[in-house]
């Protein structure tokens, strides 16, 4: 758990041009951290249907409106790009300097792909690098965060590299769909940074919809499919407003196996992608009869029911955000828990695999 948790809220930062960013808060953070929120990237994490290019174009508005608000804070001037392979290529960093009138001085690449044993995630290999130096720059870096070590292993990788060099960096930007492990990893990894570089300003952190937690080790969830270190969902995160107000405006997306799957699977291997969420929707179902519904909802939403509302926004870390809102989305949540009460987990995952195939019929093999 990060310390002083409890007391973080989020306030608003900025809303311009569709997109929506919070600032944590409260929370005595070495780092800056940041949450964006737009009507593309809330379709992207809300409907696993969602694959291939358009996984990459629906991170481009909210990526590029970030861009101008830390250009505009002189917050970067000029960029160098690590692109880790695979999910990271899911992030419009060039393209979204390109606009923004941003120069990027180079892109470095690294391959760092997750080891499996028996299913387990049992360590990360990095196969491939073409490092460039760029110094006193800004390194950018897109990549999914749930454990949080392919991004401390290439990170390490990286410094190591600059200092061999007898250079260093300014800053470093991360664009993230991750949890709360990473605030932890990088308050860490700031601390150790500025032994060697002491005037190192530290990470920007810029979260897509929430901070969000992974299910702990050993921890398969209420459905009992659940994979630790891997699989994103709300509880002991902080969920963007708007996004916890689409997702409760639907059925189906908060029962989801994780909210946003395995990014480079979803991009470039699409048939692993739905055999993935059809396998845990196939599980849901055959397991219908046994899981607990009032469980698995608390699980999802993160909290024990019925809560009352100054619990919810404290739980949340919604207290400096405008109460007319805040009670909205909370009876907003209260509507939704109702509307389950005659639905049954069987009718929700039949509803889930007869969507699911039927969007995504043409990519299965």
């Amino acid at each position: 758990m990060i310390k002083g948790w409890d007391q973080v809220c989020i306030v608003p930062e900025f809303c311009d041009q569709g997109v929506d960013c919070y600032r944590l808060t409260g929370g005595h953070f070495l780092n800056e951290y940041y949450i964006v929120s737009e009507a593309e990237t809330r379709k992207l994490m809300n409907r696993p249907e969602v694959v291939g290019y358009e996984v990459y174009t629906s991170l481009i508005t909210a990526t590029s409106q970030m861009m101008y608000y830390l250009k505009e804070q002189k917050k970067i001037t000029c960029a160098n790009i690590l692109s880790i392979l695979r999910g990271a290529l899911n992030y419009p960093l060039e393209e979204s300097c390109y606009k923004e009138h941003i120069r990027v001085h180079d892109i470095s690449f690294l391959s760092s792909e997750r080891v499996f044993v028996d299913g387990e995630m049992a360590g990360l290999e990095i196969k491939y690098s073409k490092l460039t130096m760029v110094p006193d720059s800004t390194l950018m870096i897109g990549d999914i965060i749930a454990s949080g070590e392919t991004l401390v292993n290439c990170l390490r990788y990286v410094t190591d590299f600059y200092r061999d060099h007898g250079a260093k960096l300014r800053n470093i930007v991360l664009f993230t769909i991750g949890g709360g492990k990473g605030i932890e990893l990088l308050e860490r990894l700031t601390a150790e940074i500025r032994e060697y570089w002491p005037d190192f300003e530290g990470f920007i952190t810029v979260y897509y919809e929430g901070i969000f937690s992974c299910y702990e080790e050993g921890d398969k969830g209420v459905s009992g499919i659940n994979r630790a270190n891997i699989d994103f969902y709300w509880k002991g995160g902080i969920i963007a407003p708007a996004f916890r107000r689409q997702t409760l405006s639907m059925q189906n997306p908060l029962f989801e196996k994780c909210t946003i799957y395995d990014g480079g699977a979803r991009r470039y291997e699409i048939h692993e992608h739905i055999d993935e969420v059809l396998e845990f929707w196939n599980g849901i179902l055959e397991r219908a009869d046994i899981i607990d519904k009032q469980a698995l909802i608390e699980e999802k939403l993160g909290h024990k029911l019925p809560i009352s509302y100054e619990d919810w926004l404290r739980d949340a870390h919604y207290d400096k955000l405008d109460p007319k809102e805040t009670r909205w989305l909370y009876q907003q949540e209260r509507g939704f828990v109702e509307s389950l009460a005659d639905v049954s987990l069987r009718e929700i995952a039949l509803q889930r695999i007869e969507e699911f195939t039927s969007t995504l019929k043409k990519y299965i093999l």
